[in-house]
């Protein structure tokens, strides 16, 4: 089965959550499910789930098998049905995958514009010197002068992209079907996503929402329970998809079978920002650790999502001011050679 999108997964599990306060078994809630459920995508996933929970199939495993559920899903079930604590999962799920996919909306809808725009401003620049240049070249000419300097420069690298335009207009298009992709294709962006985490996941904005993940699996792992060992060993086996996070939730372990607090243990590591590590300490020392470590995880979170909205919001101006100013210096430099020509005839 295909993967199932942020949204859907947000909707299903906030779905089983309510189930599951009204007192209703997951078995049968996912027969009412099933009922209400028109879209084909969602329904052949929960048809299935209801058919192998049905046959005696614990929940976490059937979920694991549709392969239409991250580590992420599947491994916080499994947490919630170990510790008596499913709805509680299935409401951090249901969060979870709502602020991603909130989150990717609005970087795809800020990026696509921006995309689209620098489309057209290299469409327009190739015009102007393959095509623009040369008859203003030939009014030159017929005048007796010549283009020189940079607009001779210009007009070169004109008549080089006239030779190779059909080749510019394919690379154009595969461009355009690129963001189309990125746009409309989960699957795709998945794809595309999942090649960028592997090499910046712990650097930067990513890093941020990378921490973020990994606050609220230990927090989730803490809130159920578990030892911080085995807390921190939840949190690496649900970041599978991102090796760098992994190796920071085994550098923890290590150091935590070394004797050292937690807290001090994501400091040195750098999975955590020094400030969170002191306020996880003082968590701590109070009995509140896991209610600190959401509240981590939620910082990380908005902060990850301001960081990236704001680079975001930096690239339409920039590749505004870059297109025109480039469009500008193509004009000028062929029209000004031309009015010191038409005004030395006058």
């Amino acid at each position: 089965m295909n993967r199932l999108s942020n949204n859907q997964i947000s909707t299903l599990c906030m779905e089983l959550a309510l189930m599951l306060h009204a007192g209703i078994s997951a078995d049968d809630g996912l027969h009412l499910i099933l009922e209400d459920e028109s879209a084909a995508s969602d329904r052949a996933v929960v048809e299935y789930l209801s058919k192998a929970v049905d046959d005696g199939t614990p929940l976490t495993r059937a979920m694991a098998d549709t392969g239409a559920f991250p580590a992420y899903v599947t491994g916080l079930v499994g947490v919630g049905f170990r510790t008596g604590r499913l709805e509680e999962a299935l409401n951090a799920l249901s969060r979870y995958y709502d602020d991603r996919a909130r989150l990717e909306s609005q970087v795809r809808s800020a990026l696509l514009y921006p995309a689209l725009l620098l489309l057209l401003m290299l469409v327009v620049v190739v015009v102007l010197l393959a095509k623009v240049l040369p008859v203003f070249d030939q009014v030159f000419r017929s005048l007796g002068g010549a283009m020189t300097g940079v607009a001779g420069g210009l007009l070169r690298a004109g008549l080089w992209l006239d030779g190779v335009l059909p080749v510019m207009c394919v690379l154009l298009a595969l461009a355009a079907l690129v963001l189309a992709a990125f746009a409309v294709s989960d699957s795709f962006r998945d794809r595309c996503l999942r090649i960028w985490r592997a090499r910046h996941a712990v650097k930067g904005v990513t890093g941020k929402l990378t921490s973020a993940r990994m606050a609220q699996a230990l927090s989730m792992g803490l809130r159920s329970g578990l030892p911080m060992e085995e807390s921190l060993d939840l949190a690496g086996s649900l970041m599978e998809d991102i090796p760098a996070a992994q190796k920071r939730c085994q550098d923890c372990r290590a150091k935590l079978d070394g004797g050292a607090p937690l807290a001090d243990a994501l400091k040195e590591t750098g999975a955590f920002p020094p400030v969170y590590c002191r306020m996880l300490a003082l968590g701590v020392r109070s009995g509140s650790a896991d209610t600190v470590m959401e509240e981590i995880a939620r910082r990380l979170s908005d902060e990850g999502e301001a960081g990236l909205q704001e680079q975001v919001g930096r690239v339409e101006p920039v590749l505004t001011i870059a297109g025109s100013l480039l469009v500008g210096v193509i004009l000028l430099s062929a029209m000004l050679p031309l009015l010191n020509i038409l005004s030395a005839v006058g």
